[in-house]
């Protein structure tokens, strides 16, 4: 929620209060890059006692609310037919429309599911846009990721609402060329990873809806940030604006035939399901699940997660809990737009992404400038963001490299779990950092993993510019901070 203070400036407040807070330190610049040299240059690699503030991920470090902490307490730890598992259904049938319900472990497994169940090679899925495991589980299983969105979407200086929304008419092109049997599904994220964090409208999930019902094509629906693709349809689309996130959560459900998401996000668990209407698509995930998950009724997840999770699906059609991270994140772009810093308009759902290409444009792609200024970010604050960009993209089959569309840097923002004072404190030392920007240069890999190769690749510096870049640091802020 945002409120109006008297000066007429807008701020994010906390519709919640603070219970329980764990302890976190600020090292310093030099121990700061002692840290990222024996991470690699990787901020995946990076130590959390060499963190100050974790914006790796809003995935599995939202802060739980004192409801699902004490549902956790009462769950039935039975390997079949876990009472748990039950009130999980009844909380999906009632805020999603689905009778049918699969727990499983995280997301990627959801993925992971769907690939067995409905790719074969040479298939293809259409989609807004790919996150980097949808992407290896279909092409793991032969099958290859058509990107279909507007062009609008790699314009980082934007203001359109829905930046998330497929191309309609691209849609219609991939099924008149490759012919409706080659689609195993059209995919529509909630909301656009790699893009932003940029959502879709109603009406455009509606006529993708249309389009591959006429064709016989499953709709399937990656909700991981689901509550935050109503809020904002809630706040931008015209007609939702006095619609409940409930309400408009149903309407969306009622458009797809399987929904997958990571619990991790939205729900605020460490597990994840998938849920559907239909009973053919049910039963062909149903036969890998005990395969490579576990029983139907946990999945792999542990059965205190299954409990909360039904609470935390009830508790994200709240107006206030589905805004909380996407407030911060947008007074986050707007103070760090005040200071002229190069980021990703409008203000997306799960975190603030800064524009390497328009931070550091002397750096060429081959270098990995997403990856430098995560690291320089690091460096220079003690935040830790995560690189989203041509390093985050595997090579091709030939080897070769395969330049990202965006080069970000994603700072996310987990629900209820920083302050303003954080914010305030990661936008004036990336300001500062983007006067220092000249000094940023590129990297090179040391180890390079063959698939996800962003999660454990190992980089070094070209040239000393780490060093350079603490020394400008200490020199403006002491060596203590």
């Amino acid at each position: 929620m945002s409120v109006k203070l008297s000066n007429g400036r807008e701020i994010p407040i906390e519709m919640h209060k603070v219970r329980i807070v764990q302890r976190t330190s600020l090292p310093p610049a030099r121990q700061r890059l002692q840290a990222i040299e024996a991470g690699g240059y990787n901020t995946f690699l990076l130590r959390t006692k060499d963190l100050f503030i974790d914006m790796l991920t809003d995935s599995g470090t939202n802060a739980m609310s004192d409801n699902q902490l004490a549902a956790m307490m009462v769950s039935d730890d039975a390997y079949a037919g876990s009472e748990s598992f039950y009130k999980l259904a009844a909380a999906v049938k009632e805020v999603l429309g689905f009778d049918r319900v699969l727990p499983v472990h995280q997301g990627r497994a959801a993925e992971h599911l769907l690939a067995k169940a409905f790719i074969k090679p040479g298939m293809v899925v259409p989609m807004n846009y790919h996150f980097t495991t949808t992407r290896a589980h279909i092409e793991l299983a032969g099958g290859k990721v058509l990107e279909i969105f507007a062009d609008e979407a790699l314009n980082t200086q934007s203001s359109h609402p829905f930046k998330g929304n497929i191309d309609l008419n691209k849609l219609q092109d991939v099924i008149r060329t490759y012919g409706p049997d080659k689609v195993a599904y059209v995919r529509m994220e909630a909301t656009t990873n790699l893009l932003g964090g940029q959502p879709f409208s109603m009406a455009n999930l509606r006529e993708v809806k249309r389009i591959a019902s006429a064709h016989n094509i499953p709709l399937v629906f990656d909700g991981s940030l689901i509550s935050e693709n109503a809020y904002f349809i809630k706040t931008r689309e015209p007609g939702y604006e006095h619609k409940s996130i409930q309400d408009i959560m149903l309407e969306m459900m009622s458009h797809v035939d399987i929904l997958y998401l990571s619990g991790r996000k939205s729900t605020n668990v460490r597990g994840g399901l998938i849920a559907t209407n239909n009973p053919d698509y049910f039963t062909a995930l149903l036969n890998w699940l005990p395969v490579y998950e576990g029983f139907a009724t946990y999945g792999g997840m542990s059965t205190k997660e299954v409990e909360a999770m039904a609470v935390g699906i009830r508790e994200m059609t709240d107006f206030h809990v589905a805004g909380s991270a996407a407030d911060f994140v947008k007074y986050f772009v707007e103070r760090l737009l005040e200071n002229n810093v190069p980021v990703v308009t409008p203000a997306g759902g799960l975190a603030c992404h800064l524009d390497a290409r328009r931070f550091v444009p002397h750096i060429p792609q081959h270098q990995y400038p997403a990856a430098a200024l995560a690291a320089a970010v690091y460096l220079a604050s003690g935040a830790r963001g995560m690189e989203r960009g041509t390093l985050s993209t595997d090579r091709d089959q030939s080897g070769n490299e395969v330049m990202a569309d965006l080069e970000l840097v994603r700072l996310a923002v987990p629900r209820r779990v920083y302050t303003m004072s954080h914010i305030e404190y990661v936008v004036d030392r990336v300001s500062w950092l983007y006067r220092q920007r000249e000094l940023i240069q590129g990297l090179e890999f040391v180890h390079e993993p063959p698939v996800l190769r962003f999660f454990f690749g190992r980089l070094r510096p070209l040239g000393s510019w780490s060093q350079q870049l603490v020394a400008a640091f200490e020199r403006d802020f002491g060596s203590d901070c």
